[in-house]
């Protein structure tokens, strides 16, 4: 993780100059999908799995894959409380993007969108931390579930 938050400085830098890109300014509606599974985790780190997997069932088409480019557009980090039932009670950008501001409210928006999450069975509510890593694409890893990075060389 050390790795991509630096690479994420590195392309926040190189982001500033670019204008903000036309398909953060819209919402993806998600896929639809079956009903959100339940999530036997004991604490929020092991939900994070569970929640990080529903994101991509949600969005398979904003999903890079393979490794990301050495420079990212945004790096994002997100915290998103659930309920018992894993509906999305409130999503929080805790660390804004320093350059593309734009991909922020868009990353909140898509958790949203989710509505439901896999309801942490164990917990009475569990919160979702995530660093999200965003291309100029509109395409995303989750740093939970990243394939890593490629080098800048």
């Amino acid at each position: 993780m050390n790795t991509l938050l630096a690479a994420g400085l590195f392309a926040a830098c190189a982001a500033a100059s670019l204008p903000a890109l036309a398909q953060f300014n819209s919402v993806p509606l998600p896929t639809q999908v079956a009903a959100a599974s339940v999530s036997e985790a004991r604490n929020d780190q092991e939900y994070r799995r569970d929640a990080a997997q529903r994101v991509y069932e949600s969005f398979p088409q904003h999903i890079h894959r393979g490794k990301l480019p050495p420079l990212m557009y945004a790096i994002a980090i997100t915290e998103t409380d659930v309920d018992a039932d894993g509906r999305v009670l409130d999503v929080r950008l805790t660390r804004e993007p320093a350059a593309a501001k734009e991909v922020g409210p868009w990353v909140v928006a898509l958790l949203r969108r989710i509505g439901q999450f896999p309801a942490p069975t164990r917990l009475a509510r569990a919160t979702y931390k995530e660093i999200w890593l965003v291309d100029k694409s509109g395409k995303f890893q989750v740093d939970t579930l990243t394939e890593g990075q490629r080098s800048g060389q």
